[in-house]
């Protein structure tokens, strides 16, 4: 049996972990610093706890270059697909808050009857909520979106399949994008997983203005976080689940501008949401409650934020110059794979357009032979056997796919590089 340094794993998720972070981990799951407790059996309430999330917190902010004074960091449970009901809940209430507010000023009365139909009104002819539909994960939040809002409020700003024969694989082109008016907020996931579709750069037309003012923006990260810089000031919340670049399964971060949180705005009362005939959101999803709680408001797994926490200090001392070092190493591999995927169009069919590729989630066929069942299983097996693991596909799309997250080293890729060139050649 193959022993952990022998492996390369490509698995799409859970991905690998780095093995000296795992080693410490496991000591303090055993004796955590000497206490003879656990990680796992110190209460979540305790000093030891709050230091290792607020350590987390700050060595994220440090790591992506972003201000802790400006944008909040949340560990939440649920997954990233918990995180598209938060998303959606608490940027609803924050619009309703907002035109509540502004209704009474222009009517200037706090008489309830008079507020609540106009407020009524605008939400009936002005609440939008605006997704661009690039992949099987940004096509998930969009049908989340209609099924717990309504899709009479839900507007789709492109279906990346109408320009690709129905499939995933291209980022329709900015200018023919049907953004809303004010929506409420603009979701898009930066790295589709399963499709291997990655925005090349932040959407220009999502671009702030010069004196601040643009679309509220929301992104899904949880396969590419980590693994390049992004302007997080172009947006109001980034999510992600742990289990890609960050740590092991269990926990999702979010990151929310503070202008969303207390003193800057309170989400709606309950009551009124329900006069609204809008929804209303479990309170372990409602931002706010967490913020105010340091994300302690309900039982958190504080060992897979140690663990997340220990992934981020290995990647502050690896690179001094924090993501920018990371990105480095990411572009470095995902060249070597597709450029040894693009020497044999004869044996290999990258999945996604050229400009549209992810560097973390790298898609493809096997048509070597003309068979490609056939040609996918003896690629699979053989691959196997040279210990280069999880390169199935994704079971709604099939073919294979590597994984290119930071666990995955240099040599690795350059491993996994000299196979395909050698299996094309045989």
């Amino acid at each position: 049996m193959p022993s952990r340094a022998d492996i390369t794993y490509f698995g799409a998720g859970p991905a690998a972990l780095p093995t000296d972070v795992l080693e410490t981990a496991a000591q303090a799951l055993l004796d955590y610093q000497g206490t003879g407790l656990g990680i796992a059996e110190h209460s979540h309430r305790s000093e030891l706890a709050a230091k290792i999330i607020n350590e987390a917190k700050a060595d994220l902010a440090a790591y992506l270059d972003f201000s802790p004074e400006q944008y909040e960091v949340l560990f939440m449970q649920g997954g990233g697909t918990g995180e598209f009901a938060a998303s959606m809940y608490n940027l609803v209430g924050a619009w309703v808050a907002r035109q509540h507010a502004a209704v009474q000023k222009e009517l200037g009365t706090d008489d309830e009857a008079q507020v609540l139909a106009a407020l009524r009104e605008r939400v009936e002819n002005g609440l939008k909520v605006d997704y661009i539909v690039t992949g099987s994960w940004s096509l998930k939040a969009y049908q989340e979106a209609q099924r717990l809002l309504g899709p009479e409020y839900v507007n789709l700003v492109c279906d990346a399949r109408t320009i690709n024969d129905g499939k995933f694989g291209k980022i329709p082109d900015e200018s023919t994008w049907k953004l809303s008016k004010d929506a409420a907020y603009v979701y898009f996931c930066d790295n589709e997983t399963v499709d291997g579709v990655e925005f090349p750069s932040f959407p220009k037309v999502l671009e702030p203005k010069e004196d601040g003012t643009g679309p509220i923006v929301v992104a899904d990260m949880s396969s590419n976080i980590l693994s390049r810089r992004i302007p997080v000031n172009n947006y109001s919340l980034l999510f992600f689940g742990a289990q890609k670049n960050l740590g092991s399964t269990g926990i999702a971060v979010a990151v929310l501008k503070k202008t969303f949180l207390p003193p800057n705005l309170s989400q709606p009362s309950p009551a009124l949401l329900r006069k609204l005939a809008l929804p209303i959101p479990p309170i372990v999803l409602q931002y706010e409650i967490i913020a105010k709680n340091n994300s302690l408001y309900n039982t958190l797994s504080i060992f897979d934020v140690y663990i997340a926490g220990q992934v981020l200090k290995k990647l502050l001392a690896t690179f001094p110059n924090g993501v920018d070092g990371q990105q480095a190493v990411a572009e470095k591999k995902a060249e070597l794979i597709y450029a040894a995927l693009e020497a044999h169009p004869e044996a290999y069919k990258i999945v996604p357009d050229k400009s549209a590729r992810s560097k973390m989630n790298i898609c493809f066929r096997v048509i070597k032979g003309g068979d490609v069942d056939v040609a996918e299983k003896a690629f699979l097996k053989e691959s196997t056997a040279l210990n280069l693991t999880g390169l199935k596909g994704h079971r709604s799309v099939g073919g294979i796919r590597a994984s290119n997250y930071n666990s995955i080293p240099l040599e690795g890729a350059e491993k996994l590089a000299k196979f395909i060139d050698e299996f094309a050649k045989a």
